[in-house]
């Protein structure tokens, strides 16, 4: 009975090179052509696939990398400028171009897994009573705030609360309880604002003991910025969201 090889998948010759450069911790710039060849060999040795494309273009780079290997055991050739050419330098200058787009599609799939999280509510107020609330100017309450800011915020404080780590009482049970109401975040924020001059919105979300106590403080936050009865301010660029009362 034959031996089952399970192989990591990679997304083509180039990803797998990768891999082993940094599998074995080596400068990119100075690949161990032997080495590397010997494993990329071994990888190539026991894939099994049908689709004659894919072990194509493994075999072509094993091609190269062979190449490269014998031009390493031959004296270098000299450029025009008196310079020792690297048999390396084509592929090195390759696998930075892929390594940078690698990670920048990496980097998008992360932007679009945060914007799949963001959700907005449509209005549900009957249409028979949107005449009877005035409108209200957002610019005059916003300021320079954007979404984009308070979201940050939002994800920053969120993270925090998650990573909070109870070394003495990890062991305990939870205690389960019934959790705020909206309307209750509310009247809360109405007094705590009338209480505080003006305080941060920043240590307002901190002072929450629990994930769901920061949510519906959020949303009480902006349900009353809405309704014009608070004031956010921002005086600069990345400085703390003041809040005070309308």
């Amino acid at each position: 009975m034959g031996i089952s090889v399970r192989l990591e998948a990679f997304e083509g010759p180039l990803d797998l090179l990768l891999n082993l450069i940094e599998k074995n911790k080596v400068n990119i710039y100075d690949i161990p052509i032997v080495e590397i060849t010997a494993q990329y060999m071994e990888y190539v040795n026991v894939m099994q696939t049908k689709d004659l494309n894919v072990v194509s273009d493994f075999l072509v780079m094993a091609a190269t990398l062979l190449d490269i290997k014998s031009k390493m055991l031959l004296p270098k050739e000299v450029s025009a400028d008196g310079e020792e050419e690297d048999p390396r330098a084509e592929l090195v200058e390759r696998l930075l171009e892929y390594k940078l787009y690698k990670y920048m599609s990496l980097e998008l799939k992360d932007k679009q897994i945060d914007a799949a999280r963001v959700l907005f509510k449509a209005s549900s107020l009957p249409e028979e009573l949107k005449d009877c609330y005035a409108p209200i100017d957002m610019d005059q309450y916003l300021g320079d705030i954007t979404l984009n800011k308070l979201n940050s915020i939002f994800k920053d404080i969120m993270k925090r609360s998650v990573n909070k780590y109870d070394e003495v009482r990890k062991d305990f049970g939870k205690i389960e309880k019934d959790e705020v109401s909206l309307e209750e975040k509310l009247d809360f924020v109405m007094e705590y604002a009338g209480n505080h001059k003006e305080f941060s919105f920043r240590a307002l979300l901190m002072e929450q003991c629990s994930k769901m106590q920061i949510i519906v403080t959020f949303l009480a936050i902006l349900e009353l910025m809405k309704m014009g009865k608070i004031l956010i301010v921002q005086e600069k660029i990345f400085d703390d969201i003041k809040i005070c009362a309308a």
